[in-house]
């Protein structure tokens, strides 16, 4: 039995999945066809399981082989991450926090703290993502963020979460619109309407067709734009209704022909929260960035009554 595998074994059998071909595999990995070879059938004594089909056609894995293939190329991934960090360290950075928001706190929130952060700290580098909320805690709980920005999101054994800010959704409408009228209204009422929304790669867009999903109705965008000035703007022309963060709509009504109206589902109440594996066990940098965040909060916000926990972006 062969004794041990390496970081070129894996790069084979990734290369071998993409393409099907151990002679392809061979030349990418620079290897040559008896060596290239040699490291498979290694690899199946190791694993006491056979890893390729080999056919006149050329090979394709097992379901073994595809197993260990998922399991190289996250492997890889890792590696990567691990050589750019180290070429940030020989540049002189420092330090590096991963950072996962929801769309109110990417938006809203995170900008002017993360700018004073970073002007403080030039030797760290912060990585923001935008995510749902239960995607955000299963990647802080996996280790793959250090620290989260959630909203209505049940508790975690494996978490730590600190009340952050509050905010609530709300229908935003061109004042001409037959909703504009009303004092509240609730989400399925809106649906026959179209709507202007964000693309799918904002975390409130996928939220809010699930949310429709759940009433087992259709979402339906009319247009979809690139941020909340351009949702605001197109609804104020009459293309379509939208549902947005409260903070952002009051912000932009000032300035536009727009009408705000309280939704009156649960879900549009949210409470934000920061989440880490562990407050204490954060580089000090980390730990740092989550002070600041907490301290950016206005006085009104610290205290909050319960607020219902239900799923929220």
């Amino acid at each position: 039995m062969a004794g041990h595998f390496d970081l070129i074994d894996l790069q084979l059998i990734v290369h071998i999945g993409d393409q099907l071909s151990l002679t392809r595999a061979a030349e990418k990995t620079h290897l040559s066809l008896p060596a290239a070879s040699t490291r498979v059938k290694n690899l199946e004594e190791y694993f006491g399981t056979q890893l390729l089909y080999r056919t006149s056609q050329g090979v394709t894995l097992t379901p073994s082989g595809e197993a260990l293939t998922r399991h190289a190329r996250t492997v890889m991934r890792q590696v990567e991450q691990l050589r750019g960090d180290m070429q940030e360290f020989a540049r002189g950075v420092k330090g590096h926090v991963r950072v996962l928001a929801n769309t109110t706190a990417m938006t809203e929130f995170m900008p002017a703290v993360l700018g004073r952060f970073l002007a403080a700290h030039p030797d760290v580098n912060v990585e923001l993502r935008e995510r749902l909320s239960y995607l955000i805690m299963r990647a802080v709980a996996e280790g793959a963020a250090d620290v989260g920005i959630v909203a209505g999101c049940t508790a975690d054994p494996n978490l730590e979460f600190i009340p952050y800010r509050r905010d609530r959704l709300v229908l935003v409408a061109a004042r001409s619109h037959a909703l504009a009228k009303e004092s509240a209204v609730a989400f399925a009422d809106t649906l026959d309407n179209d709507y202007v929304g964000l693309s799918e790669w904002s975390a409130i867009h996928p939220f809010l067709v699930q949310a429709a999903a759940a009433l087992g109705r259709t979402f339906k965008f009319r247009v979809e734009v690139g941020n909340f000035e351009a949702v605001c703007r197109m609804i104020e022309t009459g293309v379509g209704i939208g549902v947005i963060p409260e903070s952002v709509a009051v912000r932009f009504a000032r300035v536009l022909d727009i009408a705000i109206v309280p939704l009156t589902d649960a879900w549009a109440l949210r409470a934000l929260q920061i989440c880490v594996r562990s407050r204490d066990a954060l580089p000090a940098f980390a730990k740092e960035l989550v002070n600041m965040l907490v301290d950016d909060v206005p006085e009104a916000e610290r205290e909050r009554p319960h607020e219902p926990e239900v799923p929220a972006v």
